[in-house]
């Protein structure tokens, strides 16, 4: 990670360094100079498609970004409120040079971000990332716009026409879904697209006020979801995260099947049809031991990747393989997208249900997870773990005692100033013990924000 990009773009509380004018129309402007430069062999349209989710701090933000960006020389097309990957298909089907959506994902109404995808609907790779955060630096003043800035909020349904084509409507018609939006960038594209392929569509959590995303519904709080796929007898449930770009799923009998589930049961539906390229999935290093250890037994080759669908996506790309993702609901169905989307991915996982002639509670009932635990550790400053002396031996030391039958993962989030730390194993109280030593350990090494 860089100075101001984490894993996912620049974010932070809205009006608070970085999301504040100056800062953001240099980013702006010295993104659009290092991506005018990564693109120049191509033949592209001069221009930046642009969209927001629907926190009230979007439209300050979208202000003083569009200047940076327009101070390029570029041409700047908002599409208004609509979910991250409709900008990563939008880029590739308008030709354009770069995308870039205004906001903080599944994160609280407080928080906003910035992110940026190239001309092939991919995040941006690091070197990339350090090349911008470098132009910043060495800027004084961010030159007068030059480019045009229009709005077209139409694009967004050549987006809503791409995910219907991808499944068979004859397939899914007539299926009862309940689809929870998250109050987020989803409330009117999600139920356009389930609703237009003929399913009988219940939504909740599609009336965003600009304060109310993500709040106690969406990806992270999916019980009401859940409780409400059981009670209208739907055949599955979906709740997307505040952009869109994650899903995670609910059975008919409102039991949750998160991002690993969805992707075990798609990657094995895919290999039964011959759809798997290299018969391999890719996963993160915080996917569950039971969903890796599943898809091994039933011939899945897996690869782990660090936290963050960008790694994932570059795992894909550099095998040429079918499919990969995250826990947390962002997955990556390669053939028709190079980004997490969780529109399209609870598509595709409904048509593999829907062929397979099983409901969706046979999929949840084939593999058990691993007992895990994770905790978030607010923190004051992130010192790389390496720095902190003994720690990761330390941590090494405490692995052990779970003598093969577990592990733990410790890492710095990405997007928030938080310690994780991840423990798995075959019995519950050894999870809580390892956890507990485990934080204990860190604890003694530097200070926590408590």
């Amino acid at each position: 990670m860089g100075k101001y990009f984490g894993t996912d773009g620049v974010r932070a509380v809205a009006g608070q360094f970085p999301l504040v004018d100056d800062f953001i129309q240099k980013l702006g402007y010295a993104a659009l100079r290092e991506l005018q430069e990564y693109a120049k062999s191509e033949h592209l349209k001069p221009q930046v498609i642009i969209a927001q989710d629907s926190r009230a701090s979007g439209p300050a933000i979208l202000a003083a970004l569009e200047k940076g960006i327009r101070a390029s020389g570029a041409d700047v097309i908002s599409v208004g409120i609509a979910p991250t990957p409709a900008v990563a298909y939008l880029v590739k089907h308008t030709g354009s040079l770069c995308g870039v959506v205004i906001s903080a994902s599944h994160n609280p109404a407080e928080f906003n971000g910035i992110k940026f995808f190239t001309n092939h609907g991919t995040k941006l790779p690091e070197e990339l990332e350090n090349s911008i955060e470098a132009e910043i630096e060495s800027l004084q003043s961010v030159p007068a716009p030059k480019g045009v800035f229009t709005q077209d909020e139409s694009l967004v349904r050549d987006y809503e026409r791409f995910l219907m084509s991808t499944v068979d409507a004859s397939l899914l018609k007539g299926t009862k879904v309940v689809l929870d939006c998250a109050n987020g960038a989803s409330s009117k594209v999600a139920v356009n697209v389930f609703a237009g392929l003929g399913m009988d569509v219940t939504v909740t959590a599609a009336k965003p006020d600009g304060t109310n995303i993500n709040k106690n519904v969406g990806a992270l709080h999916t019980e009401f979801m859940q409780q409400l796929t059981k009670q209208e007898h739907a055949f599955v449930g979906f709740s997307f995260d505040g952009d869109a770009d994650r899903v995670i799923a609910s059975d008919e009998q409102g039991r949750q099947l998160d991002g690993d589930n969805i992707i075990a049961s798609s990657a094995l539906c895919m290999k039964q049809a011959g759809e798997l390229n290299g018969n391999k999935a890719v996963l993160t290093i915080m996917a569950n031991l039971g969903c890796i250890n599943y898809l091994k037994e039933n011939g899945v080759e897996v690869e782990l990747t660090t936290v963050g669908d960008k790694y994932v996506s570059e795992a894909l790309e550099k095998e040429n393989l079918s499919i990969g993702g995250e826990t947390s609901g962002h997955i990556i169905f390669r053939r028709f997208a190079n980004t997490g989307d969780g529109i399209l991915s609870a598509l595709q996982f409904l048509q593999f249900v829907k062929k397979s002639g099983h409901p969706v509670s046979w999929f949840a009932d084939r593999w058990k997870k691993y007992p895990s635990k994770l905790k978030a550790l607010a923190v004051t400053s992130k010192p790389p773990l390496e720095s902190l002396d003994g720690f990761l031996p330390g941590v090494a030391d405490i692995e052990k005692t779970m003598h093969g039958r577990g592990r733990v993962v410790v890492r710095y989030s990405g997007t928030e100033p938080k310690l994780r730390i991840l423990v798995e194993g075959d019995e519950e109280n050894m999870v809580n013990r390892v956890l507990d030593e485990v934080e204990a350990l860190y604890r003694q090494k530097t200070e926590v924000c408590k």
